[in-house]
């Protein structure tokens, strides 16, 4: 559990104003001296993260901010810093103090309501001064759910990390609590998915890559089996098997030969698909691919990675999206590369976004990638998604989704109407 990669654990962000006790909550709730903790105001310069289980929840990433009212030389950075924070909270405790609720609280909370992100008010400090009944309705009133604690009672750190998980347990998304399924609802019971995993240079040595892992773990969830092959192998599994897989599943830029080589009778598709359902909006990434017909020459192009790697000779979306993407166009286009977190303001600048699978966001951060991307009114693809359309089988690959293949079909239909 400790390996759980953090884009499926449940994301607490932890907000507040300096010395209500962020950091000592945090330590509080590990167990751990994680966090420093100290009187003189701004000791959280960054964000600290600290990955923890919390049964009966699961896997959780804690994310402890900077205070809100940071007013040392350095604070402008930290301030922006926390605020990314929103778009990757599944949840947010924001720590006060007992009868104080300040500007500051208040664009916590309206912020957190704009993004629909659940709140756990947490009283903190009341070994100092207990919270009036009057204060703790008001704040219910706001936030909804208030917990009241003191960071440095031991004694009763059982009895109020139970009240924390029951909270957290209450206000956590449905779809972390029952989690999209990535491969599982494709398969019936006893079904097998045959997986296509390249050996190459990007997969790490003994292990393989996130999603494959991922993928194979959901196979076995749902009651079903998983047989892992190199494409070179594909040809004679599939003559040597007495039953036909349930569904073949492939790395994108191996798409184009696997779907040539397994009867057109078998389901198909991508790992980078299969994560653009789980994590985010797959129909929406299909509406997007359309839009690939629209770039022109000179067409500036975001390629977003939810990832940090070390770039390879002949990476995937700084090396072999882009040169599809101008063999395509017939010209020249413009790219640009964010990778890990960094995701530029200026969405409007671009023609079309396409997104890495996200194996390292949680869906609620893709979601609000997403969203961004509507508001700035500009189309969003993925990388699975992508290669499909621009090697031709897009339609083989999003078969197995009715919905997001039906709104790619009614989105070229729709172009094909305007050009006429």
């Amino acid at each position: 559990m400790e390996q759980t990669p953090k884009g499926n654990r449940l994301h607490v962000a932890i907000f507040g104003r300096t010395n209500v006790g962020k950091s000592s909550l945090l330590n509080y709730l590990i167990g751990q001296d994680i966090a420093i903790t100290s009187p003189v105001a701004g000791t959280t310069t960054d964000v600290v993260e600290k990955a923890t289980e919390l049964l009966p929840l699961g896997p959780v990433l804690f994310l402890d901010t900077a205070g809100l009212d940071d007013t040392s030389e350095l604070s402008t950075l930290r301030l922006n810093k926390s605020k990314k924070i929103f778009d990757r909270a599944d949840v947010i405790i924001l720590v006060i103090e007992p009868e104080i609720w300040t500007n500051y609280e208040i664009a916590v909370v309206e912020e957190a309501a704009k993004r629909k992100i659940p709140v756990l008010a947490a009283i903190n400090k009341i070994d100092l001064q207990k919270p009036t009944p009057a204060f703790i309705q008001r704040i219910k009133e706001k936030a909804m759910h208030v917990i009241s604690l003191s960071s440095i009672d031991a004694g009763n750190r059982d009895i109020s990390i139970e009240a924390l998980k029951a909270h957290l347990f209450e206000l956590a998304p449905a779809d972390f609590i029952a989690a999209p399924s990535l491969i599982g609802d494709l398969l019936p019971p006893g079904g097998m998915a045959l997986l296509v995993v390249p050996i190459d240079l990007q997969a790490p040595k003994g292990r393989l890559i996130l999603p494959q892992v991922q993928t194979i773990r959901d196979a076995l969830d749902n009651d079903a089996a998983a047989l892992v092959v190199k494409e070179r192998e594909l040809a004679a599994v599939l003559t040597n098997l007495k039953q036909p897989p349930s569904i073949v599943v492939c790395d994108s830029q191996a798409i184009l030969k696997v779907s040539a080589d397994i009867p057109k009778t078998i389901p198909c598709t991508t790992f980078s698909i299969l994560f653009a359902r789980q994590k985010g909006d797959l129909t929406a990434m299909a509406e997007g691919a359309a839009s690939i017909d629209d770039l022109q020459p000179g067409d500036k192009i975001l390629i977003a990675e939810a990832c940090s790697h070390h770039a390879l000779q002949d990476d995937i979306g700084r090396v072999k999206i882009p040169r599809w993407l101008r063999q395509y166009v017939g010209a020249e286009i413009q790219t640009d590369v964010y990778s890990g977190r960094d995701y530029p303001a200026n969405l409007s600048d671009y023609k079309l976004i396409i997104h890495c699978g996200g194996c390292m966001l949680t869906r609620r951060e893709m979601l609000n990638r997403l969203q961004k991307a509507r508001e700035a009114n500009i189309p969003v693809t993925n990388y699975g998604v992508a290669i499909s359309f621009l090697q031709g089988v897009i339609k083989r690959t999003l078969e197995p989704f009715p919905a997001a293949l039906s709104a790619l079909e009614r989105q070229m239909k729709s172009k094909k109407k305007r050009n006429i």
